[in-house]
């Protein structure tokens, strides 16, 4: 089905605007139009679906299995089900108002936000084939590792007080209603499906009117850098080993946005071309989980400082990923 958009996509860049396939600038345009048009879509119907899902479903057992275990292990099972769960950053907002509003703390909701994009079931198999059941299972801790702490750092600092006020607001209203056991706002699965379907529009409608053109702005950055970027240039200055290398693959992989699958070739290509594979592993993570798109959107339910201490940790983690998987690589 995604080959719908990218024939789209080459229609009208090479009939449509008649650009001239050799050139980047034709290369950037078929970029922008296939991701923005693929996103949206996306967009669209992971609001949707997750919307129908919380209209549909007592979203109350979730928050009393999540928020009513010990916290660690309320990280842990949200990042065991961040890996389980096939969101991207395109179904960032509904996910963290749907576990937000059902009273969930943040630092479980981000420990499940941020494991989701890096790691599913396609990309696992994928890494198997790649690189071997080691580094895959390697790979798969060091991913839910990153969530697992980053929840923990971010419940330690009391990151909710960083949250967009409607955000802060669902917050104390589902945590309120836990503490005294009133139901939940959502909706409950007496509704009939006309009137699931209703809410699902309705959130949907208004989740996408807000962050349409973020989408357009992110996409359109990662375009610019895909289409401009010459061939061969990543390979040729991060290539050696050095280790400054990963720092570096991790900055220049946040403005290039893809998926944890989409990534997997990419990851290919640049070990086969000579890139270390932490310094490809480091790059792909940045790529996955901190591109402009995700954090773009994580803006409409964060503000500048949380959102910024989210980066950081990311950054981090993913810059000591990549070292340690450069050193321990020869072993494996």
């Amino acid at each position: 089905m995604l080959q719908i958009f990218s024939d789209l996509a080459t229609w009208l860049t090479f009939t449509v605007f008649n650009l001239d396939p050799s050139t980047k600038l034709a290369d950037a345009v078929h970029f922008f139009i296939e991701d923005t048009t693929k996103i949206f879509a996306l967009l669209i119907l992971m609001i949707y679906v997750i919307a129908l899902i919380r209209a549909s479903l007592n979203v109350e057992r979730v928050r009393d299995y999540l928020a009513g275990k010990n916290r660690f292990v309320g990280y842990f099972m949200g990042s065991v089900f961040g890996s389980v769960t096939p969101f991207c950053s395109c179904s960032s907002i509904p996910v963290f108002l749907g576990f937000t509003s059902a009273g969930i703390p943040v630092g479980i909701t981000m420990a499940f936000l941020i494991t989701s994009p890096l790691i599913n079931e396609v990309a696992i198999l994928l890494l198997i084939s790649l690189l071997g059941w080691k580094f895959t299972v390697i790979y798969v801790a060091v991913g839910m590792s990153v969530g697992i702490l980053a929840g923990a750092f971010l419940d330690a600092i009391h990151a909710e007080r960083w949250l967009q006020s409607f955000a802060a607001k669902a917050l104390e209203r589902g945590q309120a209603k836990t503490n005294d056991n009133q139901p939940n706002e959502a909706p409950s699965t007496s509704l009939t499906l006309a009137e699931r379907h209703q809410f699902a529009k309705d959130e949907m409608l208004e989740i996408f009117g807000r962050v349409w053109k973020w989408v357009i702005i992110g996409v359109g950055l990662g375009a610019a850098l895909h289409g401009f970027v010459p061939d061969g240039w990543i390979e040729a200055h991060l290539g050696n080993g050095q280790w400054w290398s990963v720092p570096v693959a991790v900055l220049v992989g946040i403005p290039l946005y893809s998926n944890a699958t989409g990534v997997i070739p990419i990851m290919e290509s640049l070990i086969i071309n000579g890139l270390p594979i932490g310094t490809t592993l480091a790059f792909c993570m940045a790529t996955v989980a901190a591109s402009f798109p995700e954090f773009i959107l994580l803006k409409q339910v964060m503000q500048w400082r949380l959102l910024m201490i989210v980066f950081s940790i990311l950054l981090i983690s993913f810059t000591f990923i990549g070292w340690i998987f450069n050193i321990i690589s020869p072993m494996l």
